[in-house]
Order: structure tokens, then C-alpha cells, then sequence
């Protein structure tokens, strides 16, 4: 009896722990009821309703989602934005070319009329959130499948869009939480002439590049900025040369005080996706099968792009933005991988799941709901793993080889012309001609080339014959197995990524069209790997699937029922949410402790002359010898960047990281790579997020860009003076 008493108290603690390390991505309109407390308790000096509120202006009204896939934060009443340089380098590339080389100059505005239009750019506030679980889950009961139970949902979702009241130029979107046992929607406003207003070189907000990549210690000044322009009326419009600069509700003010060890920090921001609650089982599959297979296919990837991208700086310019991607996931895996065994995720995963189970084998009726639950999803676990390596093996392939994505929308072109005729194909034609002719200006043949020679011999031989080609397989075989020669057999016709070549195909009648796209083999051959993923794997796996994700939402809820000294926060899905945490250091392992504070020193110890990663500007070089960082430094040293234990994922790139008064303090861009497995298992101990201090933002726009006039847009203050 007493040593069952001591685990149960011994796992009350860990719980308690958990929760003490401040773990999570929470809701901003639930941070009153969940969180002010404790964010008051680590010394934060403002409350909920600063943070978000409906009813006045808050900081939710200075942070926007920026393009959907990063965060932005308004930093003057002028409308300017920040953000992180790889948020907006696909702006920056766009504009660049060897006579104007953005990416590797730098950009700076002098004035509004120089600022660049963006088309296609477009950022979104969130005007208030509300609660629709109620009417969202009306009528759905437990005996429905899942598609019943989802389809009832969205018939409910679609009358609540419609029913709710908003002003003129606003959204509505709704979104599931919980794996889908609660609904929130959401009210927004989007403006579409965003512009680009200055960015460094890539040697300051890029610096390190690929080698210093979600690693700790970072000397990354990445940080670009844009402004929002509005109609007259200051209200969201297109893009006009009459639009004038956008007049927020709120506007962020910014702290030139610095950070300490144990300072209160806070990320607002828009994250991405997160799985945080996953059966032991997935996280072990995750580990050891699907993670490796996707880090294997992108180093074969990275390294024939790299390559090229070292010989010829026009390869280098189109494939900057593509690479960067590639290996943003490929070495955050191989972080995941190692913070995940080095942490034993999977053993505390384990723990946490007997205790579930010991509490609900303890109660009758709750047993009669979840008593083989645990053990239900490691089954289907089981089931999925080779079909879920198959999904990774076809999809990461085939995105990494371009010729293969050209015949893809071109055979959607045969498709839809053969169900819809010329009318169907004259509309997916207007839909797909500009990604397809847009694309060509980054593309080389040559590299593709070596890509597909690469990537199709894994696909071919690390796989079951079952989920291979028959098509690739009889070519292989007629080419005496010589990857060479099969792949200047399916680049032998240029059409495919000649730009002109490819404009007259798509002017040809549909008919014609059509009868010459069928005879590319690269379509071919796309629409044979199509064929086989979906008849030996996205179909067989589909009712697996679909029992996989009603057996976790079950465990969710029960999560929510059985461990209710628990605070639960929702995986992130693109929403707006609040992480806080502190200033901190950690141990990276055995005798390696890292400070929380980079400096300019240790930019000028990386220096390595012309070096690709670690070159530096003449001028950054000349202000530090003279130490000429203004009002920026701190005791005689400039600091760049620093980290904390906040709770960050994709998507909150270019988040503001905001002090105890809510000012900011740093702009997020990155996580130590050691706890990068922060998406699925949050440890304390090793998970950091990456922020570059605000300091040295302005250090680099004022004294190194000569843009001052930017500077004087923003409110500069001292909080620590009002201690």
C-alpha cells in the first residue's frame, strides 16, 4: 500500500512538474481563466485583457498571421512590420536578380515610394474568437463513423459562418481543437498590399546559414520588415498606388533594456502544427521509421542541390529559397530524433499512459469507455507503420523532384479534360498556367536532372515492389537497371521546363494539348507512381486512418476526463495562441552548458572571409572595431540574439517575444536544435526557442543601413527603469 501511495505521489509531482515548466500554446482568450496566475507568478506586469480583449485595443491587435505560414508583429502607427529575413526571403528573391541581388546586398527603402509591392502577399488580423463547440457538436452521438460525425460537423460549422455577425471586409474561419471535440471561430481582417520595406544581406540575416540551423549558440540578425497599406479610409484594399500606409489599432512598443537570466517572456504568435499528445506508439514509429527515411531522402537531396548552388551564383539564386526549405525540416528531424531518445520521450510517454490506465481501470464506468483504448491504438499503430513509410517515402520524392510536379498538373490537365471536356480543362488551365510558367525562372534542368537520378533509385529499391511504379519498374529493366540512361530518357523532350515550349502547348486547342501531353513519359510515369500510391497505399490505409484519428480524439477526451489535475492546452493548427516561459540557459549534454546570450564577438570568431555561411559586410566589420553601436549596446558589447523556454513550433517564425510590460524584446526564429522535439514531447530541460534580440535589429537598421528614419516610426522605451 505505502509504495503504491509513493508512485501515485511520485507521478502527481512529475504532473505537477510538467506544469510547472510551462509548457504549451495557449488560446489568448482563455489565458484569464488557464494562465494569468501563473504568467503573473514569473513576473509578468500586465494582465489577460492587455493581451487580448475585444473591447479595447490589446497586443492580439499588433500581431498578425503573415502570408499563412509565418508571424508578423506591427511595430509603428504607421503600419510597419516585422518579421523574420526567411519569412520574407521569397519576397526578397522575387525581387532580385544579378543587377539587383537583394538576397545578397541587402534592401533598404528610402522612402514610402521606393517600398516594393508584393503580389500574392497578404497579412491577417484576428478581430476576436469565440467558443462554437456547442453548435459545432450538435446532433453528432458516438454511434456515427467518421465520416457521418464529420460531415454532420461541417453541415453545423457552415451555418454558424453564416449566422455570425461581422463588419464589412472581415472573415470568418472555424477550426477544431482538441483532435476535434471542441470548435473555435474565428473573425479577421486581411490586407493584400503588403510591401517590402528593408532587408539585410544575407550575411547578416542569414548568417550561418545552413550550419548554424537550429543550433545554439546563433549570431542570425534574421529580421526583415514590410508595411501594410490601406485604402484612404484606412481600410483593407488591393493593391493601389493610391493606397496609403495602414493606421493600426495597436501598435507594439519596444524595450531598449535588454534581457537577464529569469527574465518573464512571452510569444505571441501564429504556430503551426504540433502532436503533442500522440500514443507512445506513434512517437516511437516517428523515431525510428518515418523520421530516418525522410532525413535520408533529403541529405541525398541537399547535397546535389549544394553542389551546384557552390559552382554557379545563377543556380544559386534560384535554388536559395528551395534548399533553405529542404533542409529546415531535414536537420530539425535529425534534432527531433535525437532529443526524443536522449529525453526517453517514448519511456515517458509510457509512464504517463499506465497511470491513465491504472485510473481508469480503477473506475467502472469509466473503464466501460476506455479500458482497451491504449491498447487499441498501439494496435493500429502497428497496422499503419508500412503504409504510413510508404506515404514518406512517395511524398518526399516526389516534391523534391520538379519535373515530376510539372507532369503532375499536366496530367491533371489530361484528367480533367477527359471527365469535364474543353470547358473543365480551359478552367484548370487558367488555374495551373501561372504556377507552371512562374516556376521556370528557378528551375534548372541540370539539377533536376541529377535529383531524379538520385531520388528514383531509393524509391525504387528501398521500398516493397508493391508500392513501385510497374511503369518505372519495366524501364528500369529495359535500361539494363542504368538510372543514367532512364533519366535522359524522361528529360529527352524539353517541352516540360522550357519556358516558351511550354507557353505554346498550353495556347495549343485543348484536344491537341492533351494528345501531346500523354506522350511525355515523365507524365507518364508520374501518373503510373499516382496510380500505384493510391491503389497500395493511400487506399488500403484510408479506414486505418480514419480509425486512427476517432480512436485519438477518444483518448483526448478521455486525457481531458480521467487527468483532471491537468491543464491541457490544443495542438497548434495555425492559430493564434500565447507561449510564456523565461529567459534561461541550458545544458546541451555531458560538460556543455550554454549561456542564454549571443554577442557581436561571437559574430567576428564565425568570420571566415568570402565563405558562403560566414562572411561578414565590410561596414557591420568596421562598426564593431570601432565599437559604434549607439544607444544598441550594452556595457561596451552588442548583443544579437538570446533564447528562453518558451514553447514555439513553425509558424511562429518572426513571432514577437514580448517582456513581463509586454513590449518587445526579440523577434523568434528558430529552436536549439537538441529540442527540436518540442512538437511532439515538450522537455524543459533542453527545449529553447531562438530569438534575436531587438537590439540588434535596430543596431542593424539604424547604424549599419543608414535607415534611421525607421527607427523614428517606433516607440522606444525603458521599462526596467520602472522598477
Amino acid at each position: 500500500m505505502k509504495l503504491t501511495r509513493l508512485i501515485a505521489i511520485g507521478f502527481l509531482m512529475m504532473i505537477a512538474q510538467a506544469v510547472h515548466a510551462d509548457e504549451g500554446m495557449w488560446l489568448p482568450q482563455l489565458l484569464s481563466k488557464l494562465n494569468e496566475d501563473r504568467m503573473k507568478s514569473l513576473g509578468m506586469k500586465i494582465s489577460a485583457a492587455d493581451i487580448y480583449s475585444i473591447n479595447k485595443g490589446s497586443l492580439k491587435d499588433a500581431v498578425v498571421s503573415f502570408g499563412g505560414f509565418c508571424t508578423a508583429d506591427v511595430i509603428s502607427s504607421k503600419g510597419l512590420l516585422l518579421t523574420n529575413h526567411h519569412c520574407g526571403f521569397d519576397a526578397i528573391q522575387n525581387h532580385s536578380s544579378i543587377e539587383k541581388n537583394y538576397i545578397r546586398d541587402g534592401f533598404w527603402a528610402k522612402d514610402y515610394g521606393q517600398e516594393i509591392p508584393n503580389s500574392g502577399l497578404f497579412v491577417t488580423f484576428i478581430v476576436r474568437i469565440d467558443d462554437v463547440s456547442a453548435a459545432a457538436l450538435k446532433g453528432v452521438t458516438g454511434l456515427m463513423n467518421e465520416r457521418e460525425r464529420q460531415s454532420l460537423i461541417d453541415k453545423n460549422l457552415l451555418a454558424v459562418r453564416a449566422s455570425v455577425k461581422k463588419e464589412e471586409g472581415q472573415d470568418v474561419f472555424t477550426r477544431g481543437f482538441f483532435e476535434g471535440n471542441q470548435y473555435y471561430l474565428f473573425v479577421t481582417e486581411t490586407f493584400r498590399d503588403i510591401r517590402l520595406v528593408g532587408a539585410p544581406p544575407s550575411s547578416i540575416g542569414n548568417f550561418g546559414k545552413d550550419t548554424d540551423n537550429w543550433v545554439w549558440p546563433r549570431h542570425t540578425g534574421d529580421f526583415s520588415m514590410f508595411r501594410i497599406y490601406a485604402s484612404k479610409n484606412n481600410t483593407a484594399a488591393n493593391y493601389s498606388p493610391e493606397n496609403v500606409p495602414y493606421t493600426p489599432k495597436r501598435s507594439l512598443n519596444i524595450s531598449l533594456d535588454g534581457v537577464s537570466k529569469g527574465d518573464f517572456t512571452m510569444v505571441f504568435g501564429f504556430p503551426g502544427r504540433t502532436s503533442e499528445y500522440l500514443h507512445s506508439a506513434a512517437v516511437e514509429q516517428i523515431r525510428t521509421v518515418n523520421d530516418p527515411a525522410k532525413i535520408a531522402i533529403r541529405d541525398k537531396a541537399l547535397n546535389i542541390i549544394d553542389g551546384f548552388m557552390r559552382k554557379d551564383e545563377q543556380i544559386k539564386i534560384q535554388y536559395a529559397s528551395k534548399y533553405a526549405s529542404i533542409q529546415n525540416a531535414y536537420k530539425k528531424w535529425q534534432g527531433e530524433v535525437l532529443g526524443l531518445t536522449r529525453t526517453d520521450a517514448v519511456g515517458k510517454k509510457k509512464a504517463y499512459e499506465n497511470e491513465f490506465q491504472k485510473r481508469v481501470t480503477a473506475d467502472a464506468a469509466m473503464n466501460a469507455k476506455y479500458g482497451t483504448l491504449l491498447n487499441d491504438l498501439a494496435k493500429q499503430y502497428a497496422v499503419f507503420e508500412p503504409f504510413g513509410l510508404a506515404r514518406d517515402y512517395y511524398t518526399e520524392i516526389v516534391s523534391k523532384i520538379e519535373l515530376l510536379g510539372i507532369a503532375s498538373q499536366l496530367n491533371a490537365l489530361v484528367s480533367t479534360y477527359e471527365k469535364n471536356g474543353e470547358k473543365g480543362y480551359e478552367e484548370r488551365l487558367k488555374s495551373i498556367q501561372p504556377n507552371l510558367l512562374g516556376m521556370m525562372g528557378e528551375y534548372s534542368a541540370t539539377v533536376d536532372k541529377k535529383l531524379f537520378e538520385s531520388l528514383m533509385q531509393v524509391y525504387a529499391t528501398a521500398q516493397p515492389a508493391n508500392y513501385v511504379s510497374p511503369l518505372l519498374t519495366n524501364w528500369l529493366a529495359a535500361a539494363g537497371n542504368n538510372y543514367e540512361a532512364l533519366t535522359q530518357q524522361i528529360f529527352a523532350d524539353g517541352t516540360l521546363y522550357d519556358e516558351a515550349a511550354l507557353a505554346q502547348l498550353m495556347k495549343q486547342p485543348p484536344a491537341e494539348a492533351v494528345k501531346q501531353i500523354k506522350t511525355f513519359k515523365a507524365v507518364q510515369l508520374i501518373a503510373n507512381m499516382q496510380d500505384t500510391y493510391q491503389e497500395q497505399v493511400q487506399g488500403p490505409s484510408a479506414d486505418i486512418q480514419q480509425t486512427l484519428a476517432a480512436l485519438q480524439r477518444t483518448y483526448m477526451q478521455a486525457q481531458l476526463e480521467v487527468m483532471k489535475e491537468k491543464k491541457f492546452y490544443p495542438d497548434a493548427n495555425s492559430t493564434m495562441r500565447v507561449a510564456y516561459g523565461k529567459v534561461d540557459g541550458y545544458r546541451a549534454r555531458d560538460a556543455v552548458q550554454y549561456n542564454y546570450q549571443t554577442h557581436l564577438d561571437g559574430v567576428m570568431q564565425k568570420y571566415i572571409p568570402g565563405d558562403y555561411e560566414f562572411d561578414v559586410p565590410e561596414k557591420l566589420r568596421e562598426l564593431y572595431a570601432k565599437k559604434d553601436y549607439g544607444v544598441y549596446g550594452e556595457n561596451g558589447t552588442m548583443p544579437v540574439c538570446f533564447i528562453a523556454t518558451n514553447h514555439t513550433t513553425g509558424g511562429n517564425s518572426g513571432s514577437p517575444a514580448l517582456d513581463a510590460y509586454g513590449n518587445l524584446i526579440g523577434l523568434n526564429f528558430d529552436r536549439a536544435w537538441e529540442g527540436t522535439m518540442s512538437d511532439i514531447y515538450y522537455d524543459a530541460s533542453i527545449c529553447r526557442n531562438i530569438m534575436v534580440d531587438i537590439r540588434y535589429v535596430l543596431f542593424i537598421v539604424d547604424k549599419f543601413a543608414d535607415a534611421g528614419r525607421l527607427v523614428k516610426e517606433m516607440n522606444l522605451v525603458h521599462p526596467k527603469k520602472k522598477k
